[in-house]
């Protein structure tokens, strides 16, 4: 099973959902604007490249852009092994939240 870390998810469901715009600057304004929270840069770079190296993501150079001095952006796609790690950490995900409540916590089932 290719389980996801937290921050791996994010960043994998981030540029799922932006597609031909998934690039660093991106991927990040993404993440920080749908939950509320403020991420470094590393923080975003660190997962990609993590990713990538997994098989998870690919990665391509655009076009130079003068906008930034000449040089290209990063962009990454999604791979199949991405989604499928997705769909795996979403799979165990849901059976362990199975039953959760948020009321008191329950008696332990162990003995």
């Amino acid at each position: 099973m290719n389980l996801l870390t937290r921050i791996e998810e994010i960043v994998l469901l981030a540029v799922y959902q932006l597609g031909d715009n998934a690039y660093g600057v991106t991927i990040r304004q993404y993440i920080e604007q749908t939950i509320n929270q403020k991420f470094s840069v590393g923080a975003i770079y660190v997962p990609l490249d993590r990713l990538t190296r997994r098989g998870l993501l690919t990665s391509y150079m655009g076009e130079p852009t003068p906008e930034r001095g000449g040089r290209s952006k990063r962009y990454y796609l999604i791979t199949s092994e991405g989604i499928n790690a997705l769909r795996a950490t979403k799979e165990m995900q849901d059976a362990l939240w199975l039953g959760f409540s948020g009321s008191e916590a329950p008696q332990s089932g162990l003995s």
